[in-house]
Formats: structure tokens, C-alpha cells, sequence
């Protein structure tokens, strides 16, 4: 790349669908457009959940052909989950998907071989079940696993295909809970302890490390003229998003939101302790030596599964009957697992309500209402949480990512949180994807530049707290007592 600035083709995965971006990068100039966009069809096969990872991996073949010319390529996605290959480099069935039933009752398993406590002390991830330690502990036995020669994270088996060579990209590493987060390697210990082969995964990679160069066959493919450099990004997406939170200090907390809401701080070192660890907070790794202390929040999965319920209606009007509907009459715990699993959402946001003694909300205006009052309070929550535990005060709090698009949301999470929110942008894991790229070839700086770039070229909006938080305190009251 040279200061004239060139492309970048940053391939973005999410839970519902994929898309190649292409981001033009110049000194003081960052545009991204949408090549294409592919739907992402998790599959229930007879043996459970199956993402179907051939069908991504065409989509990002025809996105790279809709691109047209790039300097490089960067891979993203949600975290925890892998492919398996035998001797020969082929995958070994199809991936599992994190809300499989198949890691169900395995965690006690696993503490009763490593207690929860000296296992975050180890690793320092929040107790998820479905990280791929448990999925791991669950697949031990399997004719999958005893084949498998080696394990790579869906970015890295995406990468792999298009380049033929294996790495294991560290923030995404960061969320197998075998890695120590103090010195960024295996945990030796850990796997020794829990029967994990960490001969199974390839040599670590950090973020801007090469990653190859597409394949002749992929060139030949996707119209493209070699050689077209692979960069390892911040493969898991939060890791990216982070990467593009437009902060102008260190006095800030984020909130990435999508499907999930991850909620807490930028931090130098990870905390470790039992009080953390009990607030299940997790410290996963970000760009130059960063830890992502934060809080996974169920978030618009909680909305998006109601309005798969409800048969697709109309999105604006939803949102805007429910900033008509009474305030917190009734909220539920947006971090429960109880709402990991698909269907009936609706049925079972009331059941808790109903359970907790509250209202039960009964139109879709009302449920809508409850969700998002839910999100903003557990936004709050992680927020409050994260800055005692860390002892790290924060100013502002900046909301990137797909919940940009819900004024609401981002209204009432200014409001509950006593903060000004700055909402924006919108496809943050796919800049923070191109912007470590550019970084990689030498067109932007360090962290603090490429967030003063974003602050420049992207639309920010401010939303001002709102009447006090006392109505907020009340309603997680509220929600401790039931």
C-alpha cells in the first residue's frame, strides 16, 4: 500500500449473515461499501446445530469476486467455534454451532477436574458454556476429535482455505479459556490439567501479522490479480469493533451491539480476582496488548428471536409504538442464559416476568419495551460493574455496531447509565477489520491514530442523559429481589 491510500476487502461473519466490505483508506480519508452481503443459515442436522461453513466460505468467495480489485484481505467473525482437520488438511464434518445442547451439564465436569475459581484465575474468561473448552470437554471421545489433527477458529479455517497456510489468531484465541491473558500464550497448565491437546491448534498470530496470499485457484475464481496479501485482523469480530470505538482517551467504556451486547473497558492489564470473577466479567485480548474487559449481554438476539416470532413485522413502527409504552414496567435479566437457546422467546420473556412477579407484557409493543428497558439496565449494570471492579472510571460511553440503528436502545442506555452516549459507527468490526489491515501496509498509526481517523470520517451521534437514574436503580432493585 502506498500514502495514496488502496483497498481493503474486509470479510465481516455474524451470527445471521456475512458480508464482504471494502474500505479505501488514505491519510485523512476511510470510506467503506458493501460488496455483498450472504445469508448465515445455522443447520439442525440429527446429530444438533451445524453452521454451515461451506456456505460462508462461498460467500466470501463470491463477495472477493464483487469487490473487484483489493490490496487485501482480513477475516472477522463471532468467536469460540472450529473446525476440525485430519492429516490431510480436510475438515472433518461440519462445524458445531455455540448454541448446540451438546455442552449442556459439561462445566461441572470441568470444575470438578479444575474449580471455576483457579480456572479464571488461569485464564481470566467469564463462565460462557459455550466456550470452546467446554465444546472441546464435550467432544472428547468423538471419532471427530480422536481423527483431528488440527483445530482452527472459524476465521483461521476461512483463511486457511483461501491461503493454505494454518494460524491461530490470538484475540480470538483469547476466548478458548486456554489462554493466559498475562503473558498472550497457551496456558500450558490449564490443558495439561483438563486433557486439552494444545498440539492441536496452529502457532499464535497477532493482529497485522501476514497471513498468506490468496491461492491461484481463489484468484482464478474471484477475477482477482495476485499476489493479494491476507492480513490476520482482529479475527474475533468484538475484537475488531473495539479496535473502531472513536475514543479520544483512555476514560471511556463501549457497548458492541448486535446479536450480542458486549458492555465494559479498554484496559492494560487483566483483573483476575474472585470478585471479578463472580460478576462474571471475562478479559479477552485486543489490539497492542489491550484486554477487552467486559460482560456478554444476550442482546437484540432477545428482539430478533420475538420478531421471528411475530412473523417479520415491520421493524420502525415496532420501535416506535414501543417508545409509546410505559417505562420499565417490566424488566428481565438480559444476561440469563435461559434465553440462550432459539424459539418461543416471547412466551419465555413473560414466563420471567411472570416468575418475577412483575407485569407481563402482552402486545409486541410491550415485549419490544421490555427487552430494550432489559438491554439498557444490563448496559448499566456492566458499566457500573466494570468500573468498580477494575477501579477505572469512565466519562462517556461509546455504542458501536448493529444497535447504532436503534435510537431507543441508545437513548436508554444514556439514560440508565447517567452518561452521554456517542452512537456510531455502525460497521465498526468491519473498519476496525480494514483499518488493522492498512495499518499492517504502513497507511495509518497506531491505536489512538486510527481511532482519531474514525473520529474524522465517521457520523457520530450524541444522545444526553435524561431525568435522573433513580427510576433505573429502582427497576435493578427490583430485578435482584425477584
Amino acid at each position: 500500500m502506498s500514502a495514496a491510500g488502496k483497498s481493503c476487502a474486509a470479510v465481516d461473519l455474524g451470527a445471521s449473515s456475512g458480508r464482504v466490505m471494502v474500505g479505501r483508506v488514505g491519510p485523512d480519508s476511510l470510506e467503506l461499501t458493501e460488496a455483498h452481503r450472504f445469508p448465515n443459515r445455522p443447520v439442525r442436522v440429527p446429530e444438533g446445530l451445524r453452521w454451515d461453513v461451506l456456505g460462508l466460505y462461498a460467500g466470501v468467495l463470491d463477495g472477493l469476486r464483487a469487490a473487484g480489485a483489493v490490496d487485501s484481505v482480513g477475516i472477522d467473525s463471532w468467536a469460540v467455534d472450529y473446525g476440525l482437520l485430519d492429516a490431510d488438511g480436510a475438515l472433518l464434518g461440519n462445524p458445531v454451532h455455540y448454541r448446540d445442547a451438546r455442552t449442556e451439564g459439561v462445566a461441572e465436569k470441568v470444575w470438578a477436574r479444575m474449580p471455576a475459581g483457579e480456572l479464571y484465575a488461569a485464564t481470566g474468561l467469564q463462565y460462557a458454556p459455550f466456550n470452546t473448552l467446554y465444546q472441546l470437554t464435550a467432544a472428547r471421545g468423538t471419532a471427530q476429535l480422536s481423527r483431528a489433527e488440527r483445530l482452527l477458529l472459524i476465521p483461521d479455517l476461512l483463511t486457511y482455505w483461501l491461503t493454505g497456510e494454518q494460524g491461530t489468531e490470538l484475540t480470538n484465541a483469547s476466548t478458548t479459556q486456554l489462554l493466559d491473558p498475562r503473558t498472550r500464550t497457551w496456558s500450558p497448565g490449564v490443558a495439561r490439567r483438563l486433557g486439552i491437546d494444545l498440539g492441536l491448534f496452529a502457532p499464535l498470530r497477532r493482529p497485522g501479522d501476514p497471513a498468506g496470499v490468496l491461492r491461484p485457484e481463489v484468484l482464478e475464481e474471484t477475477g482477482l490479480a495476485g499476489p493479494v496479501a491476507v492480513t490476520a485482523v482482529g479475527s474475533h469480530d468484538t475484537a475488531s469493533a473495539v479496535a473502531a470505538v472513536p475514543a479520544t482517551g483512555e476514560r471511556f467504556a463501549y457497548i458492541c451491539t448486535g446479536t450480542w451486547s458486549l458492555a465494559g473497558l479498554e484496559l492494560d492489564a487483566p483483573v483476575l480476582t474472585e470478585e471479578s470473577r463472580a460478576a462474571n466479567f471475562t478479559n479477552e485480548l485486543g489490539l497492542d496488548g489491550t484486554v477487552r474487559y467486559l460482560r456478554n449481554i444476550m442482546g437484540l438476539w432477545l428482539l430478533q428471536e420475538c420478531v421471528r416470532a411475530w412473523g417479520e413485522p415491520d421493524l420502525g413502527a415496532l420501535l416506535r409504538e414501543a417508545a409509546e409504552a410505559p417505562a420499565l414496567r417490566s424488566v428481565v435479566d438480559a444476561g440469563d442464559t435461559a434465553f440462550l437457546a432459539p424459539g418461543r422467546m416471547p412466551e419465555r420473556i413473560a414466563e420471567a416476568c411472570r416468575a418475577s412477579g412483575q407485569p407481563v407484557p402482552l402486545s409486541p409493543a410491550e415485549v419490544t419495551r421490555c427487552i430494550l428497558d432489559s438491554l439498557a439496565l444490563a448496559h448499566r449494570r456492566a458499566v457500573e460493574d466494570a468500573q468498580r471492579l477494575a477501579g477505572h472510571a469512565v466519562d462517556v460511553v461509546h455504542v458501536v455496531g448493529g444497535g447504532t440503528r436503534n435510537a431507543l436502545l441508545c437513548q436508554l442506555t444514556a439514560d440508565a447509565c447517567g452518561l452521554p452516549v456517542v452512537s456510531g459507527p455502525t460497521e465498526a468490526a468491519a473498519l476496525g477489520n480494514v483499518l488493522v489491515q492498512a495499518r499492517a501496509h504502513k497507511l495509518v498509526g497506531d491505536l489512538a491514530g486510527m481511532r482519531r481517523l474514525l473520529g474524522r470520517t465517521q457520523l457520530l451521534t450524541r444522545y444526553e442523559p435524561r431525568g435522573g437514574t433513580r427510576r433505573w436503580r429502582a427497576a435493578q432493585a427490583r430485578l435482584a429481589r425477584g
